[in-house]
């Protein structure tokens, strides 16, 4: 049995088509700043990196980091 645990930065967006897309990347730097992650989004929507089918990102609409600890408790046995 084993515990892992992993974290992710979750970007969440508004298209022009008024759809939500969300950008989610593994492990972040424990030293991010929100002011940092909104700047990145910023930059993303400006510089139009994305387009998605609903069209391209407009606005910012969440950002979180999301921790999650998972607990095997099965073991599978070995044949």
């Amino acid at each position: 049995m084993a515990t892992t645990t992993k974290k992710v930065l979750r970007m969440t967006f508004n298209n022009s088509s008024g759809n939500v897309v969300t950008i989610t990347l593994p492990e972040p730097k424990a030293s991010l700043t929100a002011a940092q992650i909104e700047a990145v989004m910023d930059q993303i929507i400006t510089k139009n990196i994305f387009l998605t089918a609903g069209g391209e990102l407009v606005s910012k609409r969440d950002v979180k980091i999301i921790d999650t600890t998972t607990d095997d408790l099965f073991d599978q046995p070995v044949i």
